[in-house]
């Protein structure tokens, strides 16, 4: 897990339109990164969902929400109509921004140990630096805990 206080790593990633975005288009702002499993499983869409939900808090105080699976552009896209999810959704196939931010990890499910990625949320800083690190959230909580963190901390 990258630590609060490293600068985080830039990565260039298709959204679910095939727009390139880097993470870089956000200097100035902060940015909410959540990595998240997989589309349209029952966690992630709750997680995904909880984040639209707040999605207003969130534009309020100027802050960027950002989500990454390894899923295709096509299932983003699929994913945020029936959701109705209003913030970027980035495709990462190759695993380059999920490598980067150290969230693909071996994972035990069922007694069954595979690599995938550990739902993990980062606080990036208008100068591009990570000022808070959730690891294993939930995808019940985990866009109000960040609000209520952003209210309590500017």
């Amino acid at each position: 897990m990258l630590q609060a206080g490293t600068k985080a790593p830039d990565f260039t990633l298709l959204d679910k339109d095939g727009q390139t975005v880097r993470l870089s288009d956000f200097a100035g702002k902060k940015v909410v990164l959540y990595f998240y499993p997989r589309d349209n499983t029952p966690g992630c869409t709750r997680q995904a969902c909880a984040f639209a939900r707040n999605y207003e808090g969130f534009k309020r105080k100027d802050v960027a929400v950002i989500g990454i699976s390894k899923d295709s552009v096509a299932s983003h896209l699929k994913f945020a109509q029936k959701y109705e999810l209003p913030f970027v959704l980035l495709s990462d196939p190759e695993l380059q921004a999920i490598q980067a931010y150290d969230v693909w990890q071996e994972k035990k499910m069922c007694g069954k140990v595979s690599m995938g990625v550990v739902r993990t949320t980062y606080l990036i800083d208008a100068d591009g630096v990570i000022e808070k690190v959730m690891p294993k959230v939930k995808p019940d909580t985990n866009a109000d805990e960040i609000l209520a963190y952003l209210e309590a901390n500017g």
